[in-house]
């Protein structure tokens, strides 16, 4: 959906692009209160909001939602811009509303994180967006808590609750052919002999297959290594496994 040509009516295809020094003039005629400069500023920096949409781009939100709130997010940055800190416009609002859809996601999350700690993850953010707006570099968690006046571990903990849920189905890599998701990094502690062998008869399917094809799959579950973990014991890289991993388990279901 985000992909698409227009969004809340808006052709993205049509969308201008402002250089640095059309940005700067038109942002000294909007700290004089110019609205015609501050909407032409804002029109001409929706490509930024187009841009970190495709970070959130397989959460299966509404991409108007998104752009909506991703705009706000730019206005906030415009209101808020210091051209005294000599940082661009863009690198200083990318968190500003990279931090306004998050927080929308958040609001948005079907788990449940009670108000207080909530309250502390949003005050954590806000002090991290702006010391990496003035800085150039995220803050450590010290000098979040510091600033807060709390400890580290309660930011930390606050931080943690709010994280977004990750689907076991999302990609982490692709190589231009098969791509390697989060299942295929988890490292399975229970389902490995056990309960794995002993329920399907599969030794004889496994004669059928290559010597290398044999040791991947030992190493996988029987042993319950991640792909990433194979990967470097044999020497090839973890996309080569997961193809070789697909190919001998399809081969094996063929002897079941």
């Amino acid at each position: 959906m985000i992909n698409k040509v227009e969004i809340c009516g808006v052709n993205t295809a049509k969308l201008p692009v402002l250089s640095e020094k059309e940005k700067k003039e038109l942002f000294v005629r909007v700290q004089a209160g110019d609205q015609e400069a501050r909407q032409e500023f804002i029109y001409g920096n929706l490509r930024l909001v187009l841009s970190i949409l495709q970070r959130f781009n397989n959460r299966g939100e509404n991409a108007d939602d998104l752009f909506q709130i991703g705009c706000i997010g730019l206005i906030k940055a415009l209101d808020n811009f210091d051209t005294s800190h000599d940082v661009k416009f863009s690198t200083y609002a990318v968190p500003m509303i990279i931090g306004e859809i998050r927080r929308y996601l958040r609001d948005n999350n079907p788990i449940r994180v009670s108000r207080s700690i909530r309250d502390t993850a949003y005050r954590s953010l806000s002090v991290k967006e702006r010391i990496t707006a003035a800085t150039g570099r995220e803050p450590t968690v010290e000098e979040i808590a510091k600033e807060l006046q709390i400890s580290p571990e309660e930011v930390s903990m606050a931080l943690d609750a709010i994280l977004d849920p990750v689907s076991l189905q999302e990609p982490v890599y692709h190589d231009g052919t098969d791509a390697v998701f989060v299942m295929d990094q988890v490292k399975d502690e229970k389902n490995i002999d056990d309960s794995w062998l002993e329920k399907i008869s599969l030794k004889e399917a496994m004669r059928k297959l290559g010597e290398r094809e044999q040791y991947i799959l030992n190493l996988r579950f029987f042993e319950g290594k991640t792909q990433m973990e194979v990967a470097k014991e044999i020497g090839i890289s973890q996309a080569q496994v997961s193809r070789l991993e697909k190919n001998a388990l399809q081969h094996m279901k063929k002897h079941l």
